[in-house]
């Protein structure tokens, strides 16, 4: 929750400016509601999508303070973030929720950024790969592989998301390879051209390590993407 009219004309500009020369990558920045106006007026025309950080599961209704995925549509986004580790820790989003907002965003015609992750405690107690799968199947029972082919997996270890703390390469890998293989497992060739991202405290100073990593496909940057130079850095890395 950052971001001011004056700070993000700045920091799109900076952004533009960075990455306008860039091709081999896709890049695409996820903004707050109220600067989607803005995020699509600077941005058009660019190499650089837009999108939020969340929707609403209902087309429209009496839900005081929602955004439906309409509305989304009308500012021309193409993404939106779901089931981000914020959104179920803090406001206690269900897998159930998660995936019908995963839905209702394809329904619309969004590309859901769907995030699944453990916490430490999970991962010390060796539920790891259990409760990713667990995230995972809210979609794939639910919705079969195939709804993934329009969609953008993100692993968000929550233990290093705005901890300072990173998954090492091999962790990363390593979740990265997990969450693959357990899509192949229902269609190999969807699991070969889907799109995973990591998203844990990502730098300009660790970007191009990890996503040298073979199952890693690029990043969903925090923090760093709150500064011109990080972030330009950071993708600059995805070439």
């Amino acid at each position: 929750m950052f971001g001011r009219l004056a700070r993000n004309e700045t920091l799109l500009t900076g952004v533009l400016a960075g990455v306008k020369s860039l091709t081999a990558a896709d890049y695409a920045v996820c903004v707050p509601y109220p600067y989607l106006a803005q995020a699509q007026a600077m941005l058009q025309g660019s190499n650089i999508a837009w999108g939020a950080q969340n929707l609403s599961p209902n087309e429209e209704g009496a839900f005081t303070g929602a955004v439906a995925p309409g509305m989304l549509v009308d500012f021309a986004c193409r993404y939106v973030i779901i089931g981000h580790s914020e959104r179920r820790g803090l406001f206690h989003e269900s897998n159930e929720i998660a995936a019908a907002k995963f839905a209702a965003a394809q329904a619309a015609g969004l590309t859901p950024i769907f995030c699944v992750g453990e916490t430490l405690a999970e991962r010390e107690s060796g539920v790891m790969e259990q409760v990713i799968a667990t995230q995972l199947d809210a979609i794939l029972v639910r919705f079969g592989v195939a709804a993934l082919l329009k969609s953008v997996i993100a692993y968000e270890p929550v233990w290093a998301i705005g901890t300072g703390k990173t998954a090492s390469p091999e962790q990363a890998q390593a979740v990265h390879a997990f969450i693959r293989q357990r899509v192949a497992a229902h269609d190999a060739a969807v699991a070969v051209k889907l799109c995973i991202l990591y998203g844990g405290s990502v730098k300009a100073g660790n970007a191009a390590e990890l996503f040298a990593c073979a199952d890693i496909d690029g990043g969903l940057i925090g923090g760093a993407s709150l500064v011109v130079e990080d972030f330009v850095a950071i993708c600059r890395a995805a070439q």
